[in-house]
C-alpha cells in the first residue's frame, strides 16, 4: 500500500495543482478587492485545499492502479496487484470492468498458446520431413523428421534445380505445388516435395518415397539376379540328376563323385540367394543413415578373433595397426562387420598363401577425405587387380578371374554389399591395386560431426 501511495503522490499533486489553480486566485482577487474579508478567505480556501488534495490523492491512486491494469493487459503472466480496488465512485466501475477484461484475455491468450503449442507438438511429431523457408529458400525452421531424415544433406536438396523450381512458383501464384525429386547424392534417394505458400513463408512437406521404391526394385533385382546366377548350377543338377537317374543309376563310384558336385553346386545356389537377400535388405536401409555410435577398435577385435582359423588355415599372418583412442563414428555395427569381415575374406582368397594381411586404422589427414573422419584399410600381398578392372570392380556379379572366383566359392557379390553399407554410412571406398603387386581396399567413415 505504501508503495502504490509512493507512486500516487506525483499524479495526486498534479491534480491538486491544476484543481486548486482558479480557487486560489478567486480568493485572491476578492480578498485584494475587498469584497472578502481575509481570515474567511482563508478559512475557505483552507476548507477547499483540503477537499481537493484528498480528491486528488484518491485519484491520483486510482490512476495509478488503472495504468497497472492496462499493463498487465499487455503482459502475457503475472499476477494482479493486490490493490486493484478503486475508491472514486466513478472510477470503480471502470475498475472492475478493467479487471474483468484483463482476466477475459488472459483467459483467451491461455487457450491460443495452448493451442499454439498442441499444433506445434504435432507438426514436430509428423512422419514426414516439414521446413519452413523464407522466399529466398533459407531454412526458417524445421521439424524433428527433417533434421533425423536430412541433417547435413537438406542443402543437396534445397539447391536442387527441382526444387528451386516449386519454391519460386509456389511463392508466386500462392498455390501449393509438387514436384517428384530425385537425387543421386549422398545416396539415390526418391522423394515427393510439395511447396505450400502460407503468406510470406512456404512449407515444403518432403514425403520420401525411397523405401518403397527400393522394395519394388529389389524385387525386380532379385528375381533378375537370381535367374541370371541360377541358371548354371540349376541345370548342371538337372542334368545330374537325370544321370543317377539313368546311366549312373548302378554305378555307385560314379554316384558319389556326382553327388560331391551336387553339393557344391547347391552349396553354391546357396550362398548366391544368401547374399542377394543381405544386399536386398542393405539397398532398402541405404537412404537412412546409422544414429548408433561404434568404438572401431573393438569391433575390429572381435572380427580378428573370428578370422583366426582361416588365418591359420591359409598359414597367413595378418598385422594389426588400430590405435586404441579412435573416436567413435556413427555406424550400425552388424554392417561394419560385413564389410570388414568381407575384405580380410578377400585378401586371404586372393592374397599369397602364407602371405601378409596388414589392417590399419587412422584419423591422420589425407587429401583424398574429409577431416574429423577414420580411414580403415586392408591390404594384401596377392596377385593384385589390373586396373582397368577396378571401377567395375564394386559391379554385381562381376569377377575379374571368373573362374578362380567361383573354384573359391566367391558369388560376386561381396564388393556390392560393401559398397552399398559404405553408402549408407556416407563413407567412401577407395580401392588402390596394381598387378603382382596386392590390393589395398581404404574406407572412410566421416565422425559424428561430419
Amino acid at each position: 500500500m505504501q508503495k502504490l501511495l509512493d507512486k500516487a503522490w506525483p499524479a495526486a499533486f498534479a491534480l491538486f495543482l491544476g484543481m486548486a489553480a482558479l480557487p486560489s486566485l478567486v480568493f485572491l482577487v476578492l480578498v485584494l478587492l475587498g469584497d472578502l474579508p481575509l481570515y474567511p478567505a482563508l478559512l475557505a480556501w483552507g476548507t477547499c485545499a483540503v477537499v481537493g488534495g484528498t480528491f486528488s490523492i484518491l485519484l491520483g491512486r486510482d490512476l495509478v492502479v488503472m495504468s497497472r491494469l492496462l499493463r498487465a493487459l499487455r503482459s502475457a503472466a503475472g499476477a494482479l496487484s493486490s490493490e486493484t480496488m478503486l475508491l472514486v465512485p466513478g472510477m470503480r466501475q471502470v475498475g472492475q470492468e478493467a479487471i474483468r477484461l484483463v482476466h477475459a484475455e488472459r483467459l483467451s491468450r491461455a487457450r491460443l498458446l495452448a493451442s499454439v503449442a498442441e499444433d506445434r507438438a504435432l507438426v514436430e511429431r509428423l512422419p514426414d520431413p516439414l521446413l519452413k523457408l523464407d522466399e529466398d529458400g533459407k531454412i526458417l525452421w524445421r521439424n524433428d523428421s527433417a533434421i533425423s531424415g536430412f541433417g547435413g544433406e537438406i542443402a543437396a536438396l534445397l539447391r536442387h534445380p527441382d526444387v528451386r523450381d516449386a519454391l519460386a512458383e509456389a511463392a508466386e501464384i500462392k498455390v501449393a505445388v509438387r514436384r517428384e525429386v530425385a537425387l543421386s547424392v549422398p545416396v539415390a534417394r526418391d522423394l515427393d516435395v510439395t511447396m505450400i505458400p502460407a503468406g510470406g513463408p512456404v512449407y515444403m512437406l518432403v514425403n520420401d518415397r525411397t523405401h518403397e521404391r527400393a522394395l519394388e526394385k529389389m524385387r525386380a533385382d532379385f528375381v533378375a539376379n537370381a535367374s541370371h546366377e541360377l541358371r548354371t548350377p540349376l541345370a548342371s543338377l538337372i542334368g545330374f540328376i537325370e544321370t543317377l537317374r539313368g546311366p549312373a543309376a548302378d554305378d555307385p563310384e560314379a554316384q558319389q563323385r556326382f553327388l560331391g558336385i551336387m553339393a557344391e553346386q547347391a552349396a553354391r545356389m546357396q550362398r548366391v540367394i544368401g547374399d542377394l537377400l543381405n544386399l536386398s535388405r542393405i539397398e532398402i536401409t541405404e537412404h537412412s543413415p546409422p544414429k548408433e555410435l561404434v568404438h572401431l577398435p573393438l569391433l575390429l577385435e572381435r572380427i580378428v578373433a573370428g578370422m583366426e582359423p582361416m588365418l591359420k588355415a591359409n598359414d597367413a599372418r595378418l598385422e594389426v595397426a588400430v590405435p586404441a583412442d579412435l573416436p567413435k563414428v556413427p555406424a550400425d555395427a552388424d554392417q561394419l562387420t560385413q564389410v570388414f569381415t568381407n575384405l580380410l575374406d578377400n585378401a586371404l582368397k586372393y592374397g599369397k598363401r602364407g602371405g601378409v594381411i596388414k589392417l590399419t586404422a587412422s584419423i591422420a589427414p589425407d587429401t583424398r577425405f574429409e577431416p574429423g573422419g577414420v580411414a580403415i584399410s586392408v591390404a594384401d600381398d596377392g596377385i593384385g587387380i589390373p586396373r582397368e578392372h577396378i571401377p567395375r570392380l564394386t559391379e554385381r556379379f562381376y569377377r575379374v578371374d571368373k573362374g578362380r572366383s567361383r573354384a573359391i566359392g566367391g558369388t560376386g557379390l561381396g564388393l556390392a554389399i560393401v559398397k552399398h553399407v559404405i553408402n549408407r554410412h556416407r563413407g567412401r571406398l577407395f580401392i588402390d591395386s596394381d598387378a603382382g603387386k596386392g590390393s589395398v581396399f581404404t574406407i572412410w567413415l566421416p565422425g559424428r560431426g561430419s
